[in-house]
């Protein structure tokens, strides 16, 4: 849970403000992103548009790990 916050930091310091990130990625409002960032989770919508705002820096995949997680095995 704190990498999740630390991350979601990380992603607020790349857009400028909770609110610039939550626009850039896709809508969401300032309470959103804070909401997220205070309980250490967000939601799979808000994982993929903070992939999406910070070009890949943060992907989606490490803020929700349990939706996609990194360690596949490929057949």
């Amino acid at each position: 849970m704190t990498e999740t916050r630390e991350l979601i930091e990380r992603a607020i310091r790349h857009c400028g403000s909770e609110a610039k990130l939550g626009k850039a990625a896709g809508g969401f409002s300032q309470n959103a992103v804070w909401q997220a960032k205070r309980r250490g989770r967000v939601s799979p919508e808000l994982a993929l548009g903070i992939d999406r705002a910070t070009a890949g820096e943060i992907k989606a995949s490490d803020l929700r790990p349990d939706l996609w997680p990194t360690d596949r095995v490929s057949a």
